[in-house]
């Protein structure tokens, strides 16, 4: 039987890796600047820019803490910080539904133009399009952003020692998606992470030259963004699971559902690897950051060259934790 694509190849996993580097490298000529970022980095003049694509298809478009246009802009956004990038303007595709309310589209628009002026980004062209009624779900955005490289951010080798921050609680989005979709009738103080990051490069300044890494823990959440850096770097990596930062809603919704949310994703966290002994300075200027308060130092990197991912747990033992294989929760970006 010939292969198809499947859902999960839409889920930032195994699956998702295997079509971009067996489709997509094979048939695009550009050489791989940097596998683990999410953004280009390009020189023009005397400055360095960095250029970024996403498309955002949620479902539901509208959940607890936002909707599919303030997380197209905050998505944008933040791949651009993943490469030490203020962003600056960005472009917006609009595929609507025939019969898509006009009320909602003009919330949804609204909505991207508050993050914007929150942040001094721009939306400065775009393209909408109108498909038959059943030819989409309700509405899909694409979002193409650039901006300018910090002069301070110059990527580095990892190596071990070099620690592992995340900027705040994981898996609010994955979870308050999953709530909102399934009508689970678990009542829970919980909304997405959803939210821009550019003041990490603000706050940061020269102490970005002791940042060797930047990620988001978007689609297959943590423990995949954690495996990909570890496979692509060639050293382990160990994390402690009693510093990983997660609300006890999250945790609790996950454990009745059985959901992991190592492998739920973030929309506004950050994985910051800094150089050996620098990670304490650079979490106490994070956590004065907004939306950045419960940033901790999780793990660091280990003498082992394999691309593992270890996880030291609460009883003081270690196990795997491997890339997101098949689906674990479609539609959450």
């Amino acid at each position: 039987m010939d292969e198809v694509i499947k859902l999960s190849h839409g889920e930032g996993g195994a699956d998702t890796q295997d079509v971009i580097k067996n489709i997509f490298y094979r048939y695009f000529n550009e050489p791989h600047y940097n596998d683990l970022s999410d953004a280009y980095v390009f020189e023009a003049g005397q400055k360095k820019y960095s250029f970024t694509t996403d498309s955002f298809v949620v479902k539901p478009i509208f959940f607890r803490g936002g909707n599919i246009g303030k997380l197209a802009v905050c998505g944008t956004i933040n791949d651009l910080v993943t490469a030490g990038a203020i962003p600056l303007y960005l472009s917006a595709g609009f595929i609507i539904e025939e019969g898509f309310p006009m009320e909602k589209l003009h919330l949804v628009a609204k909505t991207m133009g508050d993050v914007c002026k929150q942040t001094g980004v721009k939306i400065v062209t775009g393209d909408t399009k109108v498909v038959d009624k059943g030819s989409a779900d309700h509405l899909f955005i694409n979002t193409t952003g650039i901006g300018l490289v910090s002069e301070y951010y110059n990527p580095k080798k990892v190596e071990p020692g070099d620690e592992i921050i995340i900027t705040g609680g994981i898996a609010e989005h994955g979870t308050s998606i999953l709530l909102d979709r399934y009508d689970l009738g678990i009542e829970a103080d919980l909304i997405s992470d959803c939210s821009p990051l550019c003041n990490i490069i603000h706050g940061l300044g020269r102490n970005l030259r002791q940042v060797k890494l930047m990620k988001d823990p978007t689609r297959g959440g943590l423990a995949t963004a954690l495996n990909e850096i570890a496979t692509m770097m060639g050293v382990d990596v160990e994390v402690n699971e009693q510093m990983i930062p997660m609300k006890s809603e999250v945790k609790s919704i996950c454990n009745i559902l059985g959901m992991d949310p190592m492998y739920l994703a973030s929309e506004g966290r950050m994985i910051i690897i800094v150089a050996k002994g620098y990670g304490e300075q650079i979490l106490q200027l994070i956590k004065e950051l907004n939306h950045c308060n419960e940033t901790r130092i999780i793990g660091h990197f280990t003498s082992g060259y394999h691309g593992k991912v270890y996880m030291k747990t609460w009883i003081g033992g270690k196990r795997i934790i491997p890339i997101l294989e098949g689906q674990i929760l479609p539609r959450i970006c």
